[in-house]
C-alpha cells in the first residue's frame, strides 16, 4: 500500500506551503505528492489525472480539504467514485475526520456514512462557489449605479486630433496615418472621429 497526497492551489500566486505541511506531517512521502496550480471548476488538471492513474487498490488517497479536490458537486462525487469504487483506494480528507475511508470503510455503514458527509460536503462547496460569483455580480452591479467605472480609464484626445480628423474628413489623409501621427490604434481615432 502507498500513500499519496494531492495539493490544489488555484492561482500561481497562492502559497502550497500548508497544504504540503499537512499531507508531509500525516506522512506523504515528498515524492508522493501531486500538485497542481490550476482552479478547482473541473478536473482538466495534468498532476491529478496522473495520480489517479497511478492508484492501485489498497492505497490512500490525502487531501487537506474537500474543496481542495475542486468545487463542481457533480464532478467531485464523479472523482469519488472512481477513487474509492474504481480504483478501489482509500481516501482521507484532513479536515474532515468523518471522509476517511480507512476507518469503518470497508463496512457498509462506514461506506454510507463516508459517502453521504461527502455529498453534503460537495453541495455546500459548490453552493458557496455560486454565491461568491452572484456577490460578486451583485457587487459590480451597485458600484456602477454609484458611477464607479471598471478598466482602463479612457484616453484624453489630444489637441492635435481636430486638425488631422479634419484632413482626414477632407480626403488628405487617411484614416490609419492619422492614428499614427496620434499614436493611438487606429480603432481608437475611429471612435473618437464619432463622438467628436
Amino acid at each position: 500500500m502507498e500513500t499519496y497526497g494531492y495539493v490544489r492551489v488555484s492561482t500561481r500566486e497562492q502559497n502550497e506551503d500548508r497544504q504540503v505541511i499537512s499531507l508531509t506531517a500525516f506522512g506523504v512521502p515528498q515524492e508522493h505528492l501531486y500538485m497542481d496550480k490550476l482552479s478547482g471548476k473541473n478536473f482538466d488538471r495534468p498532476a491529478y489525472r496522473r495520480l489517479v492513474r497511478r492508484l492501485k487498490p489498497g492505497d490512500l488517497l490525502v487531501i487537506s480539504s474537500i474543496d481542495r479536490l475542486g468545487r463542481n458537486y457533480e464532478e467531485i462525487l464523479k472523482q469519488w467514485r472512481v477513487i474509492t469504487k474504481e480504483r478501489c483506494a482509500d481516501v482521507v480528507v484532513l479536515d474532515m475526520p468523518l471522509l476517511d475511508t480507512r476507518q469503518k470503510g470497508k463496512d457498509l455503514t462506514g461506506t454510507f456514512v463516508a459517502d453521504l458527509v461527502l455529498q453534503i460536503l460537495s453541495y455546500v462547496a459548490e453552493t458557496e462557489r455560486s454565491n461568491i460569483r452572484r456577490r460578486q455580480a451583485e457587487g459590480i452591479a451597485a458600484a456602477r449605479l454609484k458611477g464607479v467605472r471598471f478598466g482602463r480609464p479612457p484616453k484624453a484626445v489630444p489637441l492635435a486630433f481636430p486638425a488631422l480628423k479634419a484632413d482626414w474628413e477632407a480626403g488628405r489623409i487617411s484614416s490609419r496615418s492619422a492614428a499614427r501621427t496620434l499614436g493611438v490604434s487606429h480603432d481608437t481615432f475611429i471612435r473618437w472621429s464619432r463622438k467628436i
